[in-house]
């Protein structure tokens, strides 16, 4: 979702993010922000915490399709490609045989559809992540580097049905957090 300025010129605001310094209070306070009901809630930490996506709804990504189309694209335009420069635009006839001659379109045809498949599989994939990402908005908390070392980000999106700045600071408070940071959008 894109978010734009705010009408008087101000940057509007990203969510709010909170800073945790213990492992079970942080796995605690996101299980009472998943069952409060936010959804829209990113988690950063600075080890893998198992289940901990689990506690949040996750969004399948169907790929499948984009692959598909990609591998029925690529395979199309290999055979045509081949088509085109063997039957119209120069025809040769070698051994008496057709000059639609499918049989040895086949490997071309074959490479082209998986590598269209997989660029299209891959492309899907980023925009799907969101990716690439240079900046996010919680960079712009000084203390969030310390989310790589030995403490806990939990950061609710402005974005969540559910979100309003003064009840969710006071959840993300009664949950424990060290600190609640702003976290302004980029501009």
């Amino acid at each position: 979702m894109l978010r734009k300025k705010a009408v008087d010129g101000r940057s509007k605001s990203f969510g709010l993010a909170a800073r945790y310094i213990n492992e079970e209070q942080f796995i605690r306070a996101a299980h009472e922000v998943a069952e409060a009901g936010y959804r829209c809630v990113e988690v950063y930490s600075p080890f893998y915490i198992e289940n901990l996506t689990d506690i949040f709804y996750q969004t399948r990504v169907r790929l499948h399709w984009d692959v598909l189309a990609g591998g029925i694209f690529g395979g199309t335009a290999g055979f045509f490609m081949q088509y085109f420069a063997a039957v119209l635009d120069y025809p040769l006839n070698i051994g008496g045989r057709p000059f639609n001659s499918w049989p040895a379109f086949i490997p071309i045809t074959a490479e082209l559809a998986i590598l269209f498949a997989a660029l299209s599989g891959f492309v899907a994939f980023l925009i799907s992540c969101r990716l690439p990402q240079l900046n996010h908005p919680i960079f712009n908390i000084p203390e969030f580097k310390q989310a790589t070392m030995d403490q806990f980000f939990l950061c609710v999106s402005a974005g969540d049905i559910k979100f309003h700045p003064e009840r969710t600071k006071k959840l993300l408070e009664d949950t424990g957090a060290e600190d609640v940071y702003p976290v302004e959008q980029n501009n």
